[in-house]
């Protein structure tokens, strides 16, 4: 036995860990306490450290990959909520008469903006606006809370943690920006220049963005895992229903009342990039030579819409009805 050699301790030292009592659970596993050439010396079953996760031998390994396009398509669906929420109500409260509601839409993409590219910047690695983060694999990945396991039936060993680093959690600190930066600069522009608008007109956007940042939170956290697999879907159905929405409550009729009011032709445009971008996540533009004509069907609802309004409307319907009778 005092005659071993290095390599026969090394194979004995792997058998002590590999006889170790099992991992229960999904996302339990072992982190690696010290390394000594190519031997790994492992602590107990338990939570991997934060920007870890296991792998298929049940050791916490580093999460040392990058976002893939999907991601960062997700992230941008994440990070443009808040912002066209705050677009939505600056024009909700703005009124007809208000001149301060393209300065207030510009500050909320500032705050946006800039909300972004600070969370980049904190996130590891620290100063960069690339981020490490950990490969999604399925949706339970997500939802790590749910899969801890009980032994004994009576002891539950809690191995929460998040296995799709980075892309649970940054979302929270990017909200928490916004919110930030939100409460410094919108306050003291509406102030100056919203003179058009009631005293307690002004700061209703304001108003509306505290409400609506907790439910986005608590969208964040329950929802996550769904909403990253069914976000293109949203943005299709969501743009399309908005854009006949308002082409109806704005009674455009024909191509001639978007060229009349730039305005209208600004929201046109916007809901063509939203359609774009639902087509390019679904897609992932993995073959260009097959997904790239698919953005020629951006404008085709629109343009449905414009062509048959002035035989769907509803005074036509009628007096034709009428004549009939």
């Amino acid at each position: 036995a005092f005659g071993a050699s290095p390599g026969n301790a090394a194979r004995a030292l792997s058998a002590a860990v590999d006889i170790q009592p099992a991992c229960l659970g999904l996302y339990c596993g072992r982190t690696v306490l010290s390394v000594n050439g190519s031997v790994e010396t492992y602590g107990d079953c338990g939570v991997c450290p934060r920007g870890q996760r296991t792998d298929d031998n049940k050791i916490c390994r580093e999460c040392v990959g990058s976002p893939d396009r999907y991601d960062w398509l997700y992230l941008g669906f994440m990070a443009m909520l808040p912002l066209v929420l705050h677009w939505f109500f600056i024009e909700w409260y703005s009124g007809k008469k208000s001149s301060s509601a393209l300065l207030q839409h510009l500050t909320a993409l500032l705050e946006c903006s800039v909300a972004a590219v600070v969370t980049l910047l904190l996130s590891d690695p620290v100063g960069s606006l690339h981020i490490r983060s950990c490969r999604v694999k399925k949706l339970s990945d997500w939802y790590t809370m749910l899969y801890n396991p009980s032994p004994d039936y009576i002891t539950t060993v809690h191995c929460t943690h998040e296995a799709v680093y980075p892309l649970y959690t940054i979302v929270f600190i990017y909200y928490a920006f916004c919110l930030v930066l939100m409460m410094l600069l919108r306050p003291l522009l509406v102030k100056k220049v919203a003179c058009g608008l009631g005293r307690s007109d002004r700061f209703k956007s304001i108003y509306a963005a505290l409400y609506f940042f907790p439910i986005l939170t608590v969208l964040q956290a329950v929802g996550g895992g769904l909403l990253y697999y069914a976000f293109p879907y949203i943005i299709l159905v969501l743009s399309l229903v908005t854009l006949a929405v308002y082409m109806s409550a704005s009674e455009v009729e024909f191509f001639k009342d978007l060229l009349v009011r730039k305005k209208r032709l600004v929201v046109l445009f916007s809901h063509w990039l939203l359609h774009a971008y639902g087509i390019i996540s679904i897609s992932k533009l993995d073959k260009l030579e097959q997904d790239l004509p698919l953005l020629a069907l951006v404008p085709a609802p629109a343009l449905f819409y414009l062509m048959t309004a002035k035989y769907t409307e509803p005074s036509r319907i009628l007096s034709e009805g009428g004549n009939g009778h």
